[in-house]
């Protein structure tokens, strides 16, 4: 046996059980990551307060978070490609969870620095895995509204965090959010056992019956008639080089563009909000009441994302939401009423998270083959999360010398340079098989192809 067809089967698949438990083992231990990278902002303002850290050590402590997030997208993409996607999977949750429980016993922010790194590795690893998991399990007619709902999970654990925040520092103290962090990936990492290897990823590494089992297995537990499979051609072997040749390079260089921006609008804005406020005199109850408010536009976001990523389109949508948060970001700044100000954060919230669940969750994982799917979105974001090593320096040094106004300035520079890419580069894969986008055809991406299985 040569040729499975994994893709076609799986895309032909009616939504089931099957699905729904994939998604479910997926989303838990993604949610513990979001939650873990939230819990930054809020477990900074507090150390911040308590004189546990300083500005710069706040900068240095979310600077190797990033470092670490880097090297484990890295090293994931290709250890995904070459042991699967459920080992290396597993294996970056594992380190996660020890790392953070260690950081509850920090003795000081050096530790704690050093502590995150390990957590960072983690944490870039299970993002690159976990949303290409997904992507070569959903059929091509749902893939982006499942996609999008995965990255809801993930973001919920922005106002989770925030929310047990509010409850668990005054009692406990922030060390209590790094243990609930990393019990909760050690419960996740058994649960996830039952998690099955992707078929496609098995047929394009040659194991071919494995891959039969398995699918076979899978299309016995769908109910009623199968729809017909579309006979296709053994997939062509791809070797790394192929991602800096065209069709693919063009790609390549849209993903980095894209992650580089992302990455800086959460992380160089989303995060820091509870020490902003803090820094502009609100109380750390404040800061957080005004932090909670404005992350619930996360899941928000992201749920529009989901919802419109199939009906509307990847690039509309991407541009849309990008010239949407450019009016809010130009506008937040010059906010100064108290009961104003978390509502038009809100709205500059939720165009950023639209952008969170289509990059991060649909749009990157779809533009590449199964034989280096890993790799590829491993290799962008290594580009997104090296790049914004250097944003917490930058934003200290914005906010000190501009304030909000300097900070926010640079996140607008960065959407306009979004929109062009998106604009010049970008292909249009919604409701086409990745088999599909894989080969290149229609690469100017304007006429999405009829959906293979509905």
């Amino acid at each position: 046996m040569s040729v499975v067809n994994a893709g076609a089967r799986l895309d032909r698949l009616p939504i089931s059980s099957f699905h729904r438990r994939v998604f479910t083992l997926v989303a838990i231990g993604m949610f513990f990551d979001g939650f873990d990278i939230y819990i930054a902002g809020t477990v900074l303002g507090t150390t911040l307060k308590s004189g546990f850290s300083t500005m710069g050590q706040n900068a240095a402590f979310v600077s190797m978070t990033f470092v670490g997030m880097m090297l484990g997208s890295f090293v994931t993409g290709f250890l995904g490609d070459r042991f699967g996607r459920r080992f290396t999977y597993q294996a970056n949750l594992a380190l996660f969870g020890l790392a953070s429980l260690a950081a509850a016993f920090a003795p000081n922010m050096t530790v704690l620095i050093a502590l995150r790194f390990l957590m960072g590795v983690g944490l870039g690893a299970e993002n690159v895995v976990g949303y290409s998991t997904l992507t070569e399990f959903a059929p091509a007619a749902s893939r982006g509204r499942w996609l999008g709902f995965l990255a809801v999970v993930v973001v919920t654990g922005l106002p989770v965090a925030v929310l047990i925040s509010t409850i668990m520092i005054p009692a406990f103290g922030w060390r209590s959010m790094f243990v609930l962090g990393g019990i909760g990936a050690l419960v996740v990492w058994y649960i996830r056992k039952a998690l099955p290897e992707s078929p496609r990823w098995l047929e394009s590494v040659g194991r071919f019956d494995e891959a039969e089992a398995l699918l076979k297995k899978i299309e016995a537990s769908v109910p009623g008639p199968l729809a017909p499979v579309r006979p296709s051609a053994p997939a062509p072997s791809r070797a790394l080089s192929t991602l800096f040749a065209p069709p693919l390079a063009s790609r390549m260089l849209l993903g980095c563009i894209a992650l580089i921006v992302i990455n800086t609008l959460i992380y160089g804005f989303i995060t820091w909000l509870p020490s902003f406020f803090v820094k502009q005199g609100l109380s750390i109850a404040t800061s957080f009441n005004f932090t909670l408010i404005m992350s619930l536009g996360a899941p928000a976001g992201s749920a529009i994302g989901a919802l419109t990523a199939d009906r509307w389109g990847r690039k509309p949508t991407l541009i849309g939401a990008s010239a949407v948060a450019i009016v809010f970001g130009a506008i937040y700044p010059f906010v100064t009423d108290p009961v104003m100000l978390p509502l038009v954060g809100i709205a500059l919230t939720i165009p950023m998270y639209v952008l969170v669940a289509l990059l991060f969750g649909i749009y990157i994982p779809e533009l590449f083959p199964t034989e280096v799917r890993l790799r590829a979105s491993g290799i962008c974001n290594t580009f997104g999360r090296g790049a914004t090593i250097v944003t917490p320096f930058l934003v200290v040094k914005l906010f000190t010398d501009y304030g909000v106004v300097g900070v926010l300035a640079m996140m607008i520079g960065l959407l306009f340079v979004l929109i062009a890419a998106v604009a010049a580069l970008g292909i249009e894969p919604s409701r086409r098989s990745l088999e599909e986008v894989a080969s290149g055809s229609d690469e100017a991406g304007d006429a999405p192809a009829t959906a293979v299985a509905r």
